[in-house]
């Protein structure tokens, strides 16, 4: 056994604060050195931030911006090419996953942002991402948002740009498919981008850069136009000859007597307006804050507007400029990583009347939002306004996971005024029940957000237009409740255990839909179980831990990658990563036996592979935006959940004489 093997030292002991573990010292210090790391990390205010590392699509679209723009810093634009040539693959391509293969999007848009900024096509680097590009199907093969993009710097025909309709805001819910029956990042990326696609604000770069070489067939109608469905009846067919008709009607607009253009162009500019305000820019992601900033300026707003200014200042601050660097957020999550970190460190030992806990859940309670948002279109209950957000303010867009993890944390912590405590934990966890899907299940931002119609408009091919329920959100739920002493036969409890259930693959595993992947949700789902104080030995439960098991890797860890999205047969296969090793030492860690063989090869790897600093390294990407589409390395990831598993594990070895949780009131019947 590892314990044998070496002594390991504790760092600034005296600092900090775990159960004792007599028998596996190395677990003592491991715990003791993540802890300490953590606490070093902390802002002065209370919370925790990690950065948000993704692929290079959002310096590629921003340095096209700056040329769209017509106003490109050379400095800027050098840190730039250097972030840009060093992500390029050897094949010449660029991914959207650490180890994943050249994605068309990525490629494309980093091709052309290079040549933007002068770097020749003669150059070796250009002629291998031309090559590849085209091999991936060149500029035809691109999503829909992407040649949007093209078509502002006049690189790919309007005629052949889905259009997105401003009129869509006009539509009552009353109508099957609405404006409100898209997903919250949907909505807020497409108001805008209806702006853009009413008034085509193409400005052609000084440099009259062009991709005809990314045209394999030329500018043919075959390869532009988006090909049908097979089936000559069906909904994509009829929204592709509805787009037609949308773009009939576009000429209209242009004379300026289309039918309800001007009051639905109003509309759209009012929503994002309002929506500007309580947040970091319109829904405090990246896209949403870029296309309502071109948005702005294609609605005539001079530089110099204070909204311009502050949509661009809002941008700014999403950039990490180092010397010969560039890189780009898609937002920010402290809310996020300040409650699990919370939540890791008090499972780990800190008593729940830390200052530094006490801090940050002063700070968390100072982040609920009590505004009616958007999420009153679909869940329209008479419910106080509460819940939590990813960002530092977006208020207008509170949502379901976060909320589940702010209550986590703060009901573990004892505050200085409990009553106030109370009556956050209490309000928040009786938003959050209104949000129960019909199935049974919890989605991310709003209720049975779920209609399938919307995934065959021609603008959908972003796979982000739609908000399901899923099983690891659902099962994090189940979790709090678990804690809280809900009863599985509590109506709301039931539904979602029989949803859980429902969702089980074959072999086991559950999908997660916000983490990669299947190790996500299976954690997540056997830790919910194990909350409720289910019998762990129930088959269906006994097969999720024999699937963990048959994924582990020969170094005693667990590693999958974000190609399981695209192909389950990937499902836990890729290199051993800290979080995910966490996340499934975490799953067997649910069904009580300290010495099963392989939650302590887990535990080995996890001990073996800490820094002496108390951090662990991982280059692997963990954490999901869109399936398929986007993925985000979240930094904070690496060094919290492995402090969770340990502690968990821990615990298992050394019981509690009592739970170390607070006793909050005012609690839903359970």
């Amino acid at each position: 056994m590892l314990a044998s093997q070496h002594t390991l030292r504790p760092q600034h002991a005296a600092a900090v604060h775990s159960l004792e573990t007599p028998d596996w010292p190395e677990l003592e210090v491991a715990l003791q050195r993540s802890q300490q790391y953590l606490l070093h990390l902390q802002k002065p205010e209370g919370y925790w931030v990690g950065e948000l590392i993704v692929d290079t699509t959002l310096v590629s679209d921003t340095l096209a911006y700056h040329y769209w723009n017509g106003k490109v810093d050379a400095e800027w634009q050098r840190k730039a090419v250097n972030h840009l040539l060093s992500r390029q693959l050897p094949d010449g391509g660029w991914n959207i996953y650490y180890g994943g293969p050249a994605e068309v999007n990525a490629t494309i848009k980093a091709y052309l942002a290079l040549k933007l900024a002068g770097v020749p096509v003669t150059d070796p680097r250009m002629l291998k991402a031309r090559e590849i590009a085209k091999n991936l199907g060149g500029v035809p093969r691109m999503n829909t948002f992407s040649k949007l993009y093209l078509a502002l710097l006049g690189l790919y025909p309007w005629k052949y740009v889905p259009t997105i309709p401003c009129e869509v805001l006009l539509i009552g819910k009353w109508f099957h498919v609405n404006f409100w029956e898209m997903s919250n990042w949907s909505r807020a990326m497409l108001v805008p981008l209806a702006v853009i696609n009413h008034f085509k604000p193409t400005r052609i770069p000084k440099n009259n850069v062009n991709l005809d070489e990314l045209y394999p067939q030329g500018f043919h109608e075959r390869d532009l136009a988006l090909p049908p469905d097979p089936d000559r009846i069906s909904w994509r067919n009829f929204f592709l000859w509805l787009d037609r008709l949308h773009k009939f009607a576009e000429k209209f607009a242009e004379r300026g007597i289309h039918p309800f253009r001007r009051q639905a162009l109003k509309k759209c500019e009012n929503w994002m307006l309002e929506r500007f305000e309580g947040s970091d820019g319109l829904a405090a992601i990246f896209p949403a804050m870029l296309n309502s900033l071109i948005a702005l300026k294609a609605l005539g707003y001079p530089d110099d507007h204070p909204q311009v200014l502050r949509a661009e200042k809002e941008l700014k601050r999403l950039e990490h400029e180092t010397e010969d660097d560039i890189r780009i957020e898609p937002c920010f999550s402290p809310v996020w990583d300040t409650a699990i970190v919370t939540v890791c460190l008090r499972q780990s030992g800190l008593p729940a009347d830390d200052p530094r806990l006490k801090t940050a859940a002063e700070w968390l309670m100072s982040k609920e939002i009590r505004r009616r948002g958007d999420w009153i279109h679909k869940n329209p209950v008479n419910v106080e306004p509460s819940g939590w957000v990813f960002e530092y303010n977006n208020e207008w867009n509170p949502d379901v996971d976060d909320t589940a993890m702010v209550l986590l944390a703060l009901r573990q912590i004892a505050t200085d005024n409990p009553a106030r405590r109370d009556a956050c934990f209490a309000r928040g966890l009786k938003w959050m029940m209104t949000f129960q899907c019909k199935d049974g299940g919890w989605a991310a931002f709003d209720k049975d957000c779920t209609k399938n119609i919307l995934e065959k408009v021609p603008f959908a091919d972003h796979n982000a237009m739609l908000d399901p329920e899923c099983a690891d959100i659902t099962a994090r739920i189940l979790e709090l409740l678990g804690y809280e002493g809900w009863s599985i036969d509590h109506p709301q409890v039931a539904a979602a255990l029989d949803y859980v259930r429902a969702q089980q693959e074959p072999d086991g595993s559950w999908y997660g839909r916000w983490g990669v992947n299947y190790i996500y949700g299976t954690w997540q789902v056997l830790r919910g179980m194990r909350a409720l104080k289910l019998d762990m030995n129930e088959p269906w439960l006994q097969k999720a831990r024999q699937w963990l098991e048959s994924v582990q890797r020969p170094d005693g860890g667990w590693g999958e990658r974000c190609n399981t999205y695209d192909d389950p047969v990937f499902k836990g296969q890729g290199p051993s990563t800290a979080s995910q090793t966490a996340w499934a030492v975490m799953g067997l860690c649910a069904f009580g036996d300290p010495e099963l063989p392989s939650l302590r090869c887990g535990i080995e790897y996890l001990i073996r592979t800490q820094n002496a600093d108390g951090s662990w390294t991982e280059d692997e990407v963990t954490g999901t935006g869109f399936p398929k589409v986007f993925y985000l390395k979240y930094d904070m990831y690496r060094n919290a959940w492995p402090l969770l598993a340990l502690a968990t594990y821990q615990q298992l070895l050394t019981p509690p004489s009592h739970p170390n949780l607070i006793k909050l009131n005012g609690h839903l019947p359970h």
